[in-house]
């Protein structure tokens, strides 16, 4: 059988790992520079905590796990039997769990469970794969990386202009260049209002979520089948085409919203948020985009989305705030704001735009050519006293000839070779080798030390 893996999901080989690590290293150093604690949970959660969270799409795109063993054992028979119309009650009861479709979700599941042993606000990240049911295709897996940071117990919008501070320093440091979306949950909630269609407000951020992707005609065409009247469409229209700068937005957004107040606290927020960022030198685009919705039904207020601006790709990363998450779980009244990195998407970017440092790909500093056997083992104690230095050293393992030994050294991006020979032994050093100048000399293990580093 010719081996092969899932669509979706990728194999990543010894210098692809070199890029992503790069990566998840620059995100988790900014993490703590702000404060944030790291935390797991498992791959797996019950179904019960995942379904209803992510909107009737998010369901769809959720991966079950079939009970294992016996799992047909307790099952109710006559739906085996007489499966018509009955597939979600067998669903439910051959596959009671599920792979994580997001991070944000089980941290809410565990906010709650160790409620009692963590101070609030509660800072967290949380490096880990996730998984969606998605068609695969250019920037979108089945199985992908995210990186997330969010604050529970706490109101304050402090909480997302630090975000958006932190955001702009990740991107700053992975020289992407980015420009930062904005909306308000609150301003949908009051445009849905405006235009007298209050109880469609799902339907409508499911569907103008997809703006940038499928065009408003596509848009307002969604919209209709998903029941609004024609008048409801044609007075939302003009409001998903507001322009001019994002101080001029949010005036024109105030003035439409001024009586309604969902409406207008959302434009509060927003101002808040835009005015707490203006003396924090951003380096990044700020924008104020009204048909911002994140299709995600748990975002209450600020959402945010960031899209690269040298490469056609999806958002890389988004987030937003969230007041009734841990409520479903039993623990309601606690506020939470987050964002997530969409690590693969920001690996595609760096990879389109060849941003990683020139140095990345370099293991070892140092490699001992195998002279033999008497010549290995003074080489492998020399050795240990160069990895006691904390330098990255190897051994090529057999006594191969000399070309192939530095055939690998070049294939590994190796920067020096060391030769031990009976000379080198007699006088306990190393001819030591700078693979890029061809240079050579004889030095002790504490001057090798001195040298590579």
């Amino acid at each position: 059988m010719k081996p092969s893996i899932p669509k979706g999901t990728r194999d990543f080989s010894p210098a692809e790992m070199a890029r992503r690590n790069y990566i998840f290293d620059t995100i988790r150093s900014v993490f703590k520079l702000y404060g944030f604690s790291p935390i797991e949970t498992p791959a797996m959660e019950n179904l019960s905590t995942l379904m209803g969270k992510y909107g009737e799409e998010g369901d769809k795109l959720l991966f079950k796990i079939l009970n294992s063993g016996d799992f047909l054992r307790g099952v109710d028979k006559t739906l085996v039997d007489n499966p018509e119309g009955q597939w979600g009650k067998l669903t439910s009861q051959l596959c009671e769990k599920g792979l994580r479709y997001d991070l944000t979700v089980p941290f809410a599941r565990f906010v709650v469970m160790h409620r009692n042993e963590l101070q609030m606000p509660f800072k967290r990240y949380q490096i880990q794969p996730v998984w969606r049911a998605d068609r695969p295709q250019k920037g979108r897996y089945r199985e992908f990386y995210q990186c997330d940071a969010d604050i529970v117990g706490s109101d304050s919008l402090i909480n997302e202009v630090e975000l958006l501070e932190l955001i702009d320093e990740v991107f700053s440091r992975l020289q992407i260049r980015i420009a930062i979306k904005l909306n308000n949950r609150k301003v949908l909630a009051g445009i849905a209002e405006l235009i007298g269609e209050p109880d469609k407000i799902i339907d409508i951020t499911v569907a103008i979520d997809k703006l940038d992707k499928i065009g408003l005609e596509a848009v307002n065409a969604e919209l209709a089948e998903r029941g609004l009247s024609a008048g409801a469409i044609a007075a939302l229209e003009p409001l998903l085409k507001i322009d001019g700068t994002v101080e001029e937005r949010l005036n024109k957004l105030a003035e439409l919203l001024a009586n309604v107040e969902t409406g207008k606290k959302g434009v509060e927020e927003l101002r808040e948020i835009v005015d707490g960022v203006k003396n924090l030198g951003l380096r990044a685009e700020l924008d104020l985009d009204v048909s911002l919705a994140r299709g995600l039904n748990y975002y209450t207020g600020a959402i945010i989305e960031v899209k690269a601006l040298d490469v056609q790709i999806g958002s890389i990363t988004g987030g937003g705030r969230y007041d009734n998450l841990t409520g479903v779980f039993g623990m309601p009244g606690l506020s939470g704001v987050g964002i997530s990195f969409g690590a693969d998407r920001i690996y595609d970017v760096l990879n389109q735009l060849n941003l990683y440092p020139a140095d990345l790909l370099t293991g070892a500093k140092l490699l001992f050519l195998n002279m033999g056997a008497s010549e290995s083992a003074a080489s492998m104690r020399m050795l240990s006293g160069i990895r006691r230095a904390g330098i990255a050293a190897e051994i090529y393992p057999d006594p191969a000839k000399m070309k192939k030994q530095m055939t690998y050294a070049n294939a590994q991006n190796i920067p020096y070779v060391a030769i031990v020979g009976e000379s080198e032994m007699t006088e306990g050093k190393m001819t030591l080798k700078n693979m890029q100048s061809g240079e050579q000399q004889l030095v002790s293990v504490e001057e090798a030390i001195e040298i590579l580093k």
